[in-house]
């Protein structure tokens, strides 16, 4: 055979290829229960409060309800939480996360008294507290489920104590906070309208509240009135026509143009005297069907004093219940805007009605009953539902309208669809109903020694807002601001069994503007306190209490037993877990709280008014809000549509690192959109970032501290790298402290799949494969990769637990060995390099019209890799020139020759519109191809070792 002919030596033993056991096929569901049940064997948790010597971050967790699986809403949340939680530990501090749930209230109540109703069974003729019992057994049971549906997130927090507001200690921390607000006079029993559900047969705060469309009866009413052209009506508009029984007054606007009208007569309808505001006259007669003609202006001066008859006055049947005048009054909230220009005004029913009532002294009216039927003595109506048991629309509303048209006062009806408040718990209707509650007065004074920041509730909470709170995203202290300014005081009392009492006593007869009507006594109060420390709050309804804690005095109070608020409940928890706690805060505040931004009016609004009332400040320096999940199309979820994403079909499909990286990819300050498509997408990236990760390992087989290379004596492509390292360094670590994983993840994104797959390890493959070990350029490649290695891998373990811990653990295995017991290395500022980078952006811009210019030639098959090619590049620019002379340009566009010259570029050359002043002369290269690189060149050949290049044959030794 000939030497022409001989097969060329295989050198695949000597080229040190990348080696590594880390798999490219993740196998995430199979493979992060492993790692789970690895923390906890070596106690993560725990070793990382170990550390000593560090600043404390503590991020509040917002208490979830314990009842029912996760949604994927959770999963957001959760997750972001632990980013937050899991950065600032890796950043130097000691971030703490206290896992907590919400165990008290109307939504774990509702699902007993479910369970009673499907054995025919009457809740309230069981002792009430062996239905509490049966709650808190319901909590426990759903706890342990959540709890461990968020472990399998990799949430990391301190699960095995976490807090409830169900346990004794936090029942006792709850009434003491309470009873802070009953010393420090803000406490108050008042008789006001309320949002109330029939169904749930309790008062709601807004929180409690959602908004839905809903189609209501509307009417037009006649209030007869005389005018001096004779027999006039006054007529209002409302959608509630079940209050028409409660009306007491008339309310106008002094600054709305009224006028006088007549109508024709029009099929049986005779003309009649209509009182209405000009703007909305026409609209008014379309209703009713009539035409009229406009007679005269109505100066507001002639309602002055003025009383009108209740529309039922004289109704047969009515027994006198109605007789009696209706005074027409002035009022700001009156607009032109819709209605009449005047407002049926019932003070137990509507905020505004109430306030001009308590302007003007009219009386409130009690003809409500808690299940939302009429009191069964009320004339004509009595025990008639405004809403059902169900949550349907009662006869109350169909059977006001008939008496009103057999009175001779309906003018005319109609229907109207329009946003109405619903029970986010029963879904059912609301209606606003005056009933006797507890309240915290925000405007009341507090003489309470915590005046730096104001002197009441509201005061305090506007101050927080301005100078105390930091808000992710900004426009959260608008939000929460603007609710601030304007809400009424807090309703805190609910018609319930399960929560913590209202542990007050009222003194017998008085009233509540009476002086001692409330007993204020902190012995009274300690001896509450210690009694639900021993036994929990359930000891409130146990037979002889009072006496047991008031003594001689017992027959003198009476006991409250409505139950408070969840909203105050969980807006406590500052003070039994940042205060108590050995794992919390120094001054009791949190460094964050972090919820969705429905928050703004539930656990943030809660915490800031609680906080404001008993600490005297907000109890966080820091708000982040998060929006709501939608499915692909940005359609709400809804089990109805069919477009609801579990958590846990995610997690068994993908792995919850897949979920996690979704979560670090979103905008999660607006709504986030996930599904089947999507979830590919985040797949696939994931998929772009493993492969990255496991050229590291195989790349790093067997590094040393020996091969270590001063940065000094590097190569400028590794120099760069490290300035890149300390831009990202810089970068990242912002990105986490202003909570921004989306830019985080990003930024390294980028610098996976371009700065470092594309680019430098690109070009480096060559010297890593093929340098003798003991070679400068590998060994400094070797220890960039180790050093990008070592902050990759921490930048990413906030957002990817599971897969982090499977690469550091490829790499430095052992039972103790965990990424997350590792900070973010510092990084040296003498790695930044401006000028090395400008000029490597310029190199690497020449380098782009280089590939793009091959291209070209290997789609036309003329060459089938770079290394077949040896191009002349035209440089007009003298500087980049320069530059690119000053770098092996050859090796930098992986092409076995390349020639630089500044000479005019002919017409042919190939160019990048973008890249101005390059041109690329394609030229096959000449000369044999190594067997070992593979490279073409004029010395193959030459050499002791067969067909090999200089550098190959020097390498094989």
């Amino acid at each position: 055979m000939s030497e022409t002919t001989a097969p060329a030596p295989d050198y695949r033993d000597t080229v040190f290829l990348p080696e590594t056991d880390f798999p490219m096929r993740a196998g995430l569901p199979l493979r992060e229960p492993e790692w789970l049940e690895r923390w906890e064997r070596i106690g993560i948790y725990d070793r990382l409060r170990e550390k000593t010597g560090r600043t404390p971050f503590t991020l509040h967790d917002g208490p979830p309800y314990a009842n029912g699986h996760l949604h994927i809403g959770h999963a957001l949340n959760k997750t972001i939480k632990d980013m937050i939680v899991r950065s600032h530990q890796m950043m130097g501090h000691d971030a703490r996360y206290v896992p907590g749930w919400d165990c008290h209230g109307l939504p774990i109540e509702w699902k007993i008294e479910e369970q009673y109703r499907a054995k025919g069974l009457d809740k309230d003729e069981v002792d009430i507290v062996a239905f509490r019992q049966e709650c808190r057994r319901f909590a426990e049971g759903w706890v342990d489920i959540q709890r461990e549906e968020f472990k399998r997130l990799g949430i990391t927090g301190n699960w095995a104590d976490p807090y409830l507001t169900m346990d004794f200690h936090a029942e006792a921390v709850i009434a003491d906070e309470f009873m802070k607000f009953l010393m420090n006079g803000t406490l108050y029993q008042g008789s006001k309208p309320v949002m109330w559900s029939p169904v749930e047969k309790t008062a709601l705060a807004e929180a409690e509240v959602e908004y839905h469309d809903h189609t209501s009866h509307t009417i037009w009413v006649r209030f007869a009135h005389r005018v001096a052209e004779g027999a006039a009506s006054i007529v209002i508009w409302t959608t509630t026509p079940w209050t028409i029984p409660q009306n007491r007054a008339v309310a106008y606007n002094p600054a709305i143009a009224y006028g006088l009208y007549r109508t024709d007569e029009a099929e049986g309808k005779p003309s009649e005297l209509l009182i209405l505001a000009d703007a909305l006259a026409e609209g008014v007669l379309t209703q009713a069907k009539v035409t009229g003609t406009r007679l005269r202006d109505v100066p507001t001066t002639e309602f002055e004093g003025v009383t009108l008859a209740h529309p039922y006055r004289g109704i047969e049947g009515g027994e006198g219940e109605w007789d009696f005048d209706v005074p027409m009054l002035p009022g700001d909230h009156v607009t032109d805007e819709a209605g009449t220009g005047f407002v049926h005004t019932a003070p137990s029913h509507g905020d505004d009605d109430y306030q001009l009532g308590l302007k003007f002294g009219l009386p409130m009216t009690y003809n409500v009953e808690p299940d939302g039927s009429y009191r069964a003595d009320l004339p004509l109506f009595g025990g008639q539902h405004i809403i059902t048991a169900d949550g349907k629309d009662g006869p109350a509303n169909v059977a006001n309208i008939k008496a009103l048209a057999g009175a001779g006062a309906l003018l005319a009806k109609g229907k109207v669809k329009h946003s109405y408040p619903h029970s986010w718990r029963s879904k059912a209707p609301l209606i606003f109903r005056n009933t006797p509650q507890w309240f915290a007065g925000i405007d009341r004074p507090l003489d309470d020694g915590l005046g730096a920041h104001g002197d009441t509730i509201r005061s305090r909470a506007l101050a927080s807002i301005e100078r105390l709170v930091t808000f992710t995203p900004v426009s959260g202290q608008n939000r929460l601001r603007s609710m601030m300014e304007t809400r009424p005081d807090w309703v805190l009392s609910r018609q319930r069994a399960w929560g913590v009492p209202l542990t007050c006593f009222v003194k017998k007869g008085a009233k509540p503007d009476d002086a001692g009507f409330l007993l204020r006594d902190a012995e009274v109060n300690a001896r509450i306190v210690a009694a639900f420390e021993a036994e929990g709050a359930d000891v409130w309804y146990r037979d002889g209490f009072k006496e047991e804690v008031l003594g001689d005095r017992a027959a003198e109070y009476e006991q409250i037993f409505d139950v408070l608020d969840v909203w105050f409940d969980s807006g406590s928890t500052h003070a039994f877990v940042l205060r108590d706690r050995a794992d919390g805060t120094e001054d009791g505040i949190a460094d964050v709280y972090m919820e969705g931004t429905d928050q703004h009016r539930g656990w943030f609004h809660s915490s800031m008014l609680q906080g404001c009332g008993t600490i005297g400040r907000a109890p966080y320096r820091n708000v982040v809000t998060h929006g709501f999940t939608l499915d692909e199309k940005g359609m709400k979820m809804s089990k109805s549509l069919g477009n609801t994403v579990v958590p846990e079909a995610v997690v068994k499909e993908y792995g919850a690192d897949i979920l996690r990286l979704w979560v670090a990819q979103a905008d999660y300050t607006a709504d986030q959109r996930i599904g089947k498509e999507i979830l590919k997408g985040t797949a696939d990236s994931y998929r772009r970032l493993r492969n990255t990760l496991r050229f590291l390992l195989g790349a790093l087989k067997d590094f040393s501290e020996a091969e270590r290379v001063d940065a000094a004596e590097m190569p400028e492509l590794e120099r760069w790298v490290l300035h890149r390292i300390a831009e990202l360094d810089a970068e990242v670590r912002a990105g986490y402290a202003a909570f921004d994983f989306q830019g985080v993840f990003q930024k390294l994104f980028t610098f996976c799949t371009t700065d470092l797959s594309a680019v430098y390890f690109d070009i480096r493959k060559d010297a890593l494969y093929c340098d003798a070990p003991d070679a400068l350029r590998r060994r400094a490649s070797r220890t960039v990769l180790d050093l990008v290695f070592h902050r990759l891998v921490t930048w990413l373990a906030p957002i990817l637990v599971f897969t982090t811990e499977d690469v550091w653990l490829s790499r430095f295995p052992g039972e103790e060995s965990s990424v997350h017991l590792r900070d973010m290395p510092e990084t040296p500022a003498g790695w930044a390099d401006a000028a090395l980078a400008g000029k490597w952006q310029a190199i690497r811009s020449a380098r782009r019209v280089v590939t793009a210019a091959l291209e070209v030639q290997r789609s036309a098959k003329v060459i089938g890799a770079s290394l077949e090619a040896a191009p002349v590049v035209h440089v007009a620019d003298a500087r980049l020139l320069a530059a690119l002379q000053s770098v092996d340009m050859a090796e930098i566009c992986i092409t076995s020759g390349l020639s630089l010259t500044g000479a005019p570029a002919p017409a042919e050359a190939f160019t990048l519109a973008d890249v101005p002043g390059v041109a690329v002369v394609f030229q096959e290269a000449e000369g044999e191809k190594c067997a070992r690189c593979w490279q073409i060149l004029p010395d193959v050949g030459t050499h002791s070792h067969p067909q090999t290049c200089a550098r190959c044959d020097a390498a094989l030794g």
